[in-house]
């Protein structure tokens, strides 16, 4: 529901956490201590409903389940958009209905109120029998409120009227179950009722475990008995329910009072979910990013950072520091301009990948901070249908952009296997993730624009083209587009600048040991003669067939370990290559290899049949593209000089 909840969690929890799945799930959940408490604390997916479908909601409502109901110090932290009440209102009175201790916490405050809104945060708690309490998690206010308030959690009103044959099947559930076997009864009652046409088989499992396959199945017939009483679906009449409660009290405790909207950003807004106008609007922004994280940040911070500072003092100094040091192999090891660690796997990550790296998290965040995401989501949700997506895929496809790891995981957020698996062959064909994106900058900045367009006419017609048949073969349903549309703004440069920051020292924290890493492996293989006997074996591929320099074999096998640290790489021996193969070796390395990150993660989501399957598939087509590249541009004399 993105309101900040993972944020909220490392404020509480620190740094020092911990993934696991949910057990007969490929949900990945982060446990952490609460500082300071002897509090342990998960990080559940986010979820906009008790009866949603896809695996995340089913887990984050499950989770409840898994806990012992009994424990003084079981409790659930509601972390709400302060500018969205009424629906995190719906699913705090969807939750109440387990019976546990809740605090609901209003994040974003700040956003609300630069709306106009205010929330009367007493009457609310009155209203929902709980504590509330309110933070701005990305700069860590009301967290010392939230940590106060978790040791006396309290247990929610159960406030919603529910139709009389609900209220039955719930007593008869009650009578059947013991009520301190598992959680609440009624929400098992509930769940069950929902199970109409729900796939989710956990609630059954659960009670089979508990009590038996003949009280599932009297449960089951009940339920159906009940179900007929009511001809409306049951999600549908319970959807109402909970909105118009929370309608009710969103009404008694919020007061809106916004302030002028600007006329110019409420028309632009509009234009940008138009094709006649949207389209220009997304090729301006497109080209906007080109120029700022191209042209400012790949070319005059790369060269004052990694030219004047690292490479016209920095390394020098060092050189001749090192120098002394009687052994040759431990001084090449960090010097070798080659591999060495200083050049190859420090300043390589510090001087190209992390200034550009600065400014695209800038202008991303740009993005998504003025609400222009979501209309681009709408204004492409047409041609997106054509590969069997929706609008919705447009964010797991941007954010690929940022870390394609990550954007394999968002795939979660749409609704129908097909679309996950359409969206995650998608990410793995080229889609390059920020950092790589930072030196595939530097590269082609210094290439005619040929180049480029050639690079990224052949990225956007594979994925459309594969896309296009993966529709065809994959089964399934696609879903319809239903997404929420915020106000467009002008956000907080601060503000931006700052999660910036933070977001480029994170990656960096876990970047450079890898490229540290990545170095000293491919130094130590190079000294022993590894690297000259894979470079014989791949000799018939790498020069025969793709016409590429031996160096492209270090090349790749830095790429296996870090994509960005196979494009540093690239960029480090460009002086090797001819622009033409420059452009075939960095089509290569989009669409050949994707990071290890990425290999166990669309594993691990999609399942090791679909997960080989389209590793497999990605790397064949890849081979077959770039020898066609290849050869294509030397019959018809294109060299891109």
């Amino acid at each position: 529901m993105n309101v900040g909840k993972t944020t909220l969690f490392a404020q509480l929890c620190g740094a020092k956490t911990k993934s696991f799945n949910f057990p007969g799930s490929t949900v990945a959940l982060s446990l952490g201590s609460v500082r300071g408490m002897p509090l342990e604390m998960v990080d559940t997916p986010g979820a906009g409903s008790i009866f949603g479908s896809n695996e995340d909601e089913q887990v984050s409502r499950n989770i409840l389940f898994s806990a012992d109901p009994n424990s003084p110090t079981h409790g659930a932290i509601l972390v709400a958009d302060a500018k969205n009440l009424k629906r995190s209102v719906a699913l705090a009175l969807q939750y109440a209905e387990y019976g546990i201790p809740l605090l609901f916490n209003l994040n974003m405050i700040d956003e609300a109120d630069s709306r106009g809104i205010t929330i009367d945060t007493e009457a609310l708690a009155e209203a929902l029998g709980v504590d509330v309490c309110t933070s701005v998690a990305t700069e860590g206010r009301g967290i010392s409120d939230i940590k106060s308030k978790l040791e006396t959690l309290r247990t929610p009103h159960q406030s919603v009227k529910y139709p009389a044959y609900v209220e039955e099947y719930i007593t008869l559930t009650a009578k059947l179950l013991s009520q301190s076997a598992i959680g609440s009864t009624r929400a098992i009652a509930i769940l069950l009722l929902a199970q109409e046409n729900s796939h989710d088989k956990s609630i059954e499992r659960l009670l089979v475990k508990n009590f038996g396959e003949g009280t599932l199945e009297t449960l089951k017939t009940l339920a159906e008995q009940s179900r007929r009483k009511e001809p409306a679906p049951f999600s549908t009449t319970m959807a109402e329910l909970y909105n118009k409660a929370a309608d009710a009290i969103v009404r008694k405790v919020q007061v809106v009072d916004p302030p002028a909207k600007s006329r110019h950003i409420e028309n632009f807004g509009r234009m940008c979910t138009r094709p006649l106008t949207g389209i220009p609007i997304a090729m301006v922004v497109g080209l906007l990013m080109f120029l700022f994280v191209g042209s400012f940040g790949a070319t005059y911070l790369v060269d004052l950072i990694n030219g004047k500072l690292f490479g016209g003092l920095i390394i020098p100094w060092l050189d001749h520091l090192l120098a002394p040091i009687p052994s040759r192999f431990i001084h090449d090891m960090f010097m070798d301009p080659d591999f060495g660690v200083v050049p190859m796997g420090i300043f390589l990550a510090v001087g190209l990948v992390f200034p550009v790296l600065l400014c695209f998290y800038f202008f991303f965040g740009f993005l998504e901070d003025s609400g222009y995401l979501p209309r681009l989501s709408v204004l492409l949700d047409a041609i997106f249908r054509k590969i069997g997506l929706n609008g919705k895929g447009v964010l797991p496809i941007v954010m690929g952009f940022s870390c394609v790891t990550m954007a394999i995981l968002t795939t979660r957020m749409l609704d129908t296997r097909k679309q996950k698996l359409i969206a995650s062959l998608v990410l793995l064909l080229g889609v390059p993730c920020a950092p790589m994106l930072a030196v595939l900058f530097i590269i082609l900045g210094k290439m005619p624009v040929s180049a480029s367009l050639t690079l990224l006419g052949i990225i956007v017609f594979q994925i459309l083209f594969m896309g296009f048949l993966a529709n065809k073969f994959v089964p399934g349903k696609r879903a319809s587009l239903l997404m929420e549309l915020p106000p467009m703004r002008l956000p907080k440069p601060s503000k931006i600048l700052k999660n910036a920051f933070m977001r480029s020292y994170f990656f960096m924290k876990e970047a450079v040991p890898v490229f540290i890493a990545a170095s000293l492996v491919v130094f130590v293989f190079d000294r022993i003669g590894g690297l000259l006997v894979i470079e014989k074996a791949l000799h018939p591929i790498a020069v025969g067939l793709l016409g590429l320099p031996d160096e492209s074999v270090t090349v790749f096998l830095k790429t296996m370990i870090r994509k960005e640290s196979g494009v540093a790489t690239l960029q480090h021996y460009s002086s090797k290559y001819t622009n033409l193969q420059l452009v075939v070796n960095l089509l290569m390395m989009l669409l050949l290899m994707p990071c290890i990150n990425s290999v166990v993660v669309i594993i691990k989501e999609r399942g090791r049949k679909a997960g080989f399957t389209m590793i497999g598939i990605v790397t064949s087509y890849a081979l077959v593209l770039g020898t066609i590249l290849n050869h294509t541009c030397r019959w018809l004399g294109i060299t891109f000089n």
